[in-house]
Parts: structure tokens; C-alpha cells; sequence
């Protein structure tokens, strides 16, 4: 039989990443292609506590059908801890629960997004958000990402030229893939651009709350005076990504959109998930629990890149990081970067080639992504040692 695909999904890729993954599985292969947390991240040990206290206390609690809408007590700890933390969250705003980070942007294609609309991103930008994007065929448009974040004159100009633009997507912190940091001063002025051409900003923080060093910086839902951000938080990076537990704070009547958009697509985000992280922030020492995350991805970041210096100059440069959990290394121009990605495949060491996060995959890149909170220190020894050889050696 043949089958006919919606036009939604017939030009759909699978995901580079989870592509490489299948490489990734095999145990010979170090694979620095993930973006797990670390396997020290994990509060497992509080996460059974939590667990074994409401199964045996009050399991229908947690077993039951829940509000499409999120855990009251949660929703209300975010609330409360992100005005608190970040100045983030307006009288005007309300807190969704979804399942995962991904959902945010789904339903925000799905609740605002019509086909041929454009979203603008960053480029090169998460893959994820950019095939979901692509799912509900938006057209992507991109704006280069400098060292302090998306180019203020190519956001502009991208606005000028696309008055069907519906969203702006970005990631002001530690940005996947690129690692790069938004300055201050460019967030005022993406701000300021979304409200002067009537646009809204769909900011992805899931790496905020991972900086080891140098100053932090607001959020841009921080400065929405006017009910233009929608803000995408995640427990993923910080608890646990299995739980697929995130957040959505954003002005009522897109809340109550999403809310229904949800409904139609999987009623309600896992109450266990939600009740433990609830309890897990109210009643144990969250912000300790913080400190200690940064801690081990400071050390395993400087590690990473003292490996880079040593193995990789000068064929691969990379930009250095503050948090998050990813590293973006550029290639000399005289080396192609798919066949060298390639051939590291082909040397047991996995990594994801540039152009999967580029709004036009075709588009020329010497990039390519590593990540180094999932690695053991041997592994990343072993890995970046073969990624410098091969490139060093690319000639010969």
C-alpha cells in the first residue's frame, strides 16, 4: 500500500541528534552528541523519599486524573519562585504545566502559528524547536547569532521583511547549540523590536539556572510590561529529563489556548512528575541543590575545554562558555565538516554536525556541537584527543 502523508510531515527529517544516537548506542563509541545532564545530576535518592512517602500515604494523589491546566501547588511554587529568583511573572500572566519544554513550543505553533507564518530564530538554533516549527509548516526564517546573542540589525531587518511574522524564538542563555549568552542590552532591544512590529518573543530558558561564572543576566519575560513574552522554563536540565516536566508563563488568553490546545493533546502532564517536583523544591533545599549542579558542569566545562586547547588548536577554535552544557567548535575553512564528521564517526567519537541547527540545513557551515555533561572525563579525553588528530591530520 502507498501512504499519503499530511503536508505537515511529508518533508519532515528525522532529528540529527536522535539519528546519532543509533551510532551513539554502540559501547565503543564516545558519544559527544547528547544533551543529557550528567548521571552525578540526578536527586535520585530525594526523588525516592518523595515517592515512597505519597504511594504509601495518598497514591490516588498521584495515580488519578489531574487539571489540563498543572498541579495547583507547583504552579503556584513556580509563580511565586520565579518572581522571587527573577523578576519574572506579571499580574497579567499565568503558569501552564506541560510535559517537556518541546510542548511549549507545539502548542504556541499550534495556538498561534498559520501555515506559511513566519517564526524567527536564531541561527543556528535548538533542532527541535526548529522541526516543530517545521511540522506546522512556518517558515523559518534566520538571524545570525554573534558572540552576545541574535544580530539586532538582522532581527530588524528579518522583521522589515516579514510582516507575517508571528514569533520570535530564542535562547538567551547559553544557547543550544551555540553557547552564547545574550547581553542585557541586546535583550532590551529584541524587547523593544517585538513591540514596536507587534510580535511575540518565545523565550527558551532551560540552561538559566546552570551558570558557573560571570554575571547573570534577566530574563526577557522580566521586562514585559506588555504581554508580548511567553516564557518556556524546564525542570529537565535541573531535576530530571525522564519526568518531562516544564513550564509556560504567559499573558491569560494565550494561557487559556494553550490550555485548550493541551487537552487535545494529552489532557495533563504527569501528576507524579509534578507532585515530586513540587515537593522536591518546597522541601528540600532547591537552591543548595543548584549549586552543587554548578559546580560539577563548571568543573566538567573547564576539563572540556583544557582538552581543547590541548588536542584541537589550531584546526578547531570554540567559543568559551559561562553555564549550560554544550560547546560550539568551528572548523579551518580548509576542512569540510560533514566528512569530517564523518570520519569521526568512522573513529568511535559521535558528535552533531552544525548545519541540523540551521533554519536552511543546505547552508554552508564549518560548526559542528559537543557536549560534555554526559561523558566521563575519560571518555571526553579519549574523544577530543581523536577529534584533534583528525583534524589536525585532515590533509593528510
Amino acid at each position: 500500500m502507498e501512504y499519503s502523508f499530511s503536508d505537515r510531515v511529508s518533508n519532515l527529517k528525522p532529528s540529527a541528534i536522535r539519528e546519532i544516537f543509533k551510532y551513539a548506542a554502540d559501547p565503543e563509541v564516545v558519544s559527544l552528541s547528547a544533551g543529557n545532564p550528567s548521571p552525578d545530576a540526578f536527586p535520585a535518592k530525594e526523588i525516592a523519599e518523595i515517592s515512597a512517602r505519597v504511594l504509601s500515604k495518598n497514591p490516588i494523589s498521584v495515580l488519578q486524573y489531574s487539571v489540563s491546566e498543572g498541579y495547583a501547588p507547583l504552579r503556584q511554587t513556580i509563580s511565586e519562585y520565579m518572581q522571587k529568583e527573577h523578576s519574572t511573572g506579571k499580574d497579567f500572566d499565568e503558569v501552564l504545566i506541560t510535559t517537556g519544554a518541546q510542548q511549549i513550543m507545539d502548542l504556541c505553533s499550534k495556538a498561534l502559528v498559520n501555515e506559511g507564518d513566519v517564526v524567527i530564530c536564531e541561527a543556528p538554533s535548538f533542532i527541535g524547536s526548529l522541526n516543530t516549527f517545521r511540522s506546522y509548516n512556518a517558515r523559518l526564517v534566520g538571524v545570525e547569532v554573534e558572540p552576545d546573542g541574535m544580530s539586532i540589525e538582522g532581527l530588524e531587518n528579518a522583521l522589515k521583511a516579514n510582516p507575517n511574522a508571528k514569533l520570535i524564538y530564542t535562547i538567551p542563555n547559553f544557547q543550544n547549540p551555540s553557547g552564547v549568552t545574550m547581553s542585557h542590552e541586546k535583550r532590551k532591544k529584541v524587547y523593544e523590536l517585538a513591540k514596536k512590529y507587534g510580535v511575540l518573543i518565545l523565550e527558551d530558558n532551560p540552561y538559566g539556572d546552570l551558570r558557573y561564572s560571570g554575571e547573570s543576566v534577566g530574563n526577557i519575560k522580566s521586562l514585559d510590561e506588555d504581554g508580548i513574552v511567553i516564557y518556556a522554563g524546564s525542570f529537565s536540565k535541573v531535576i530530571s529529563p525522564g519526568m518531562r516536566v516544564a513550564y509556560c508563563i504567559c499573558p491569560k488568553p494565550i494561557f487559556q489556548k494553550l490550555v485548550v490546545c493541551k487537552q487535545g493533546n494529552d489532557v495533563h502532564t504527569n501528576i507524579w512528575s509534578q507532585y515530586v517536583c513540587n515537593e522536591f523544591i518546597t522541601k528540600y533545599d532547591f537552591n543548595a541543590h543548584l549549586a552543587r549542579l554548578r559546580e560539577l558542569y563548571s568543573k566538567k566545562a573547564a576539563y572540556c575545554m583544557s582538552l581543547l586547547d590541548e588536542y584541537c588548536a589550531p584546526a578547531i577554535t570554540y567559543n568559551k562558555i559561562d553555564g549550560g552544557l554544550f560547546i560550539w567548535c568551528e572548523l579551518t575553512e580548509s576542512i569540510s565538516m560533514p566528512e569530517f564528521c564523518k570520519r569521526a564517526i568512522e573513529n568511535k567519537v559521535c558528535v552533531v554536525p552544525g548545519n541540523a541547527f540551521l533554519t536552511d540545513e543546505n547552508e554552508k557551515c564549518q560548526s559542528f556541537r559537543i557536549n560534555f555533561s554526559t561523558p566521563t572525563d575519560e571518555q571526553l579525553e579519549k574523544g577530543i584527543k581523536i577529534l584533534g588528530r583528525l583534524a589536525n591530520n585532515y590533509k593528510k
